[in-house]
C-alpha cells in the first residue's frame, strides 16, 4: 500500500479525483471524507497495492500531478509495532513514555498510578465501550478544597491517531514528575481538577492494534450493513449528522443511527452534562495536521466569547512553537480545518462549556497517522507547553 498526496488545482480535478476515490474506495486520511475535497486541499491518501496499478496510471492520464508520501506502507506498520517484545517491561517505574502502548498496557498503567500516586491520581469509570470494555478516566489533582473547577482532556477518539493516548499518558507523567518543583504545575494541580481519558475510542484503539492499524470508528455493529463502527466525532447531538458527516454505516465519517449512540459517546456526555458547571474547558487531541481549533466547526460562525477564546488559541500556539519552531495553524475549526457536524467540542461548547479546543498533533502528512515513536517526545513537550498555557489562562479571568 502507498500513501498518496494531491492537491486539485481545478474543479476539474477535484471532481475526477472525487470520482476516482469513492469508485476505489480509497482510504481518506486527510480530508476524513471526499466530501470535503476541493480546490486547493491538500488531499492525503492511502491507495491499496492492487488499486495503485490502476490509479496512478490514471491520475498521470488526466494531468493529475501526486506525490508519493509513504511509498510501502507495510513496512513502516512493521517497523513501529514489530519490535515490541524488547520493551515489554514489567514494572511500571520503567514505563517507557517514548513508545506507543497497546490497551492493555495503558489500563494496567493507569491501575499502577492509582494505587501508586492515590494522593493526586483517582481512577474511574464513566460506563462501558460497544464491547465491554470499562471507559476509564483519571482525576488528577489535589483535594485541596471542595469544589474545583476542572479540565477534561480525551484522547484517542479516532482509533487510529495513536499520538494522542501517548500525549494523554505524557501529560499524566509531567503533572506527576514536575508537581513538587514546578510552581504552575503545582497551581494547575491545587486550584483545579484534570479529567483525563487516555484512550476514549476503547474498542477501536484495541483493534487498530491487532486488525487494522487504520481502523478510525468504534466498532459497534449495523444490523443492515457488515459494516461495522460509528466515527465517536460525528455521534455527538449538536446538529448531528448534518454536512461533513455521513449516513452510510460504511463510511468512515458515519454519524450513526442516532445521537449518542455509541456507548462511549453516551457515557462521556452524560459526564459531562453532570459536571458542566464544574468543567470550564475540553481539550480533546487529534491527529494529524498541526492545528489547534475551536468552535465552530459546524458552521462558519463566531461563537460569543471569540476574543477571549481566540487570545487563548493565539498564545497556547506561540507557547507550543517557543520549543521546537513547530506552527500551528489555529482558528475556528470549520474555516480552519472543514465543516463537520456531531463533533464533541460544539458539543461540549453548546453545554455550556466556555473554553473547548480540539488539536490536531503532528505532522502535516510526511508521516501521518504513522508519527514515528522518536517523535513522540517533541510532540508531547511541545503539546504540553500550550496546554499549561490554556489551563493557566483558565485561572485569569479573561479580559
Amino acid at each position: 500500500d502507498k500513501v498518496i498526496r494531491v492537491v486539485p488545482e481545478s474543479e476539474r480535478e477535484t471532481q475526477i479525483l472525487k470520482a476516482a476515490f469513492n469508485r476505489l474506495k480509497v482510504d481518506m486520511w486527510q480530508p476524513s471524507s471526499t466530501f470535503h475535497i476541493a480546490e486547493g486541499t491538500v488531499t492525503d491518501v492511502r491507495v491499496p497495492q492492487n488499486t495503485s496499478r490502476s490509479l496512478l496510471p490514471y491520475l498521470q492520464q488526466a494531468n493529475i500531478p501526486y506525490m508519493i508520501l509513504i511509498s510501502d506502507l507495510q513496512s513502516v506498520i512493521e517497523n513501529q509495532t514489530g519490535s515490541r517484545s524488547h520493551r515489554h517491561r514489567r514494572s511500571l517505574s520503567e514505563y517507557n513514555y517514548e513508545v506507543y502502548h497497546t490497551l492493555e498496557e495503558i489500563q494496567s498503567w493507569m491501575y499502577h498510578l492509582n494505587n501508586t500516586h492515590s494522593d493526586l491520581v483517582h481512577m474511574f469509570s464513566v460506563g462501558k465501550s460497544y464491547e465491554g470494555r470499562p471507559l476509564f478516566v483519571l482525576k488528577l489533582g489535589k483535594r485541596s478544597r471542595p469544589y474545583k473547577k476542572a479540565v477534561w482532556m480525551d484522547c484517542g477518539i479516532h482509533a487510529r491517531e495513536w499520538i494522542g493516548p501517548a500525549f494523554c499518558q505524557w501529560f499524566v507523567k509531567e503533572a506527576l514528575e514536575t508537581y513538587q518543583t514546578d510552581p504552575a504545575m503545582r497551581k494547575m494541580l491545587t486550584q483545579l481538577y484534570f479529567y483525563i481519558m487516555p484512550v476514549f475510542n476503547v474498542d477501536g484503539y484495541h483493534f487498530s492494534w491487532t486488525n487494522d492499524r487504520f481502523w478510525r470508528k468504534t466498532r459497534s455493529k449495523n444490523t443492515r450493513f457488515w459494516c461495522h463502527g460509528v466515527d465517536a466525532n460525528r455521534n455527538w447531538k449538536v446538529k448531528w449528522c448534518d454536512q461533513g458527516a455521513s449516513y452510510h454505516p460504511c463510511d468512515d465519517t458515519y454519524c450513526g443511527p442516532f445521537p449518542e449512540s455509541e456507548p462511549e459517546v453516551k457515557a462521556v456526555a452524560y459526564f459531562l452534562r453532570k459536571h458542566r458547571k464544574q468543567i470550564k474547558a475540553y481539550l480533546s487531541f487529534h491527529a494529524y495536521a498541526q492545528m489547534l481549533l475551536y468552535p465552530y466547526s459546524y458552521k462558519y460562525a463566531t461563537i460569543p466569547n471569540f476574543s477571549c477564546v481566540e487570545s487563548v488559541a493565539y498564545n497556547a500556539v506561540n507557547a507550543l512553537q517557543s520549543a521546537y519552531g513547530v506552527r500551528y495553524r489555529y482558528g475556528p475549526a470549520s474555516s480552519t480545518l472543514y465543516v463537520s457536524s456531531g463533533s464533541s467540542m460544539d458539543w461540549a461548547y453548546k453545554n455550556g462549556i466556555p473554553y473547548a479546543f480540539a488539536f490536531e498533533l503532528r505532522d502535516t502528512g510526511h508521516f501521518g497517522f504513522l508519527l514515528p515513536e522518536t517523535l513522540i517526545k517533541p510532540t508531547c513537550t511541545e503539546t504540553m507547553l500550550a496546554v499549561k498555557n490554556i489551563t493557566l489562562h483558565l485561572l485569569k479571568k479573561c479580559h
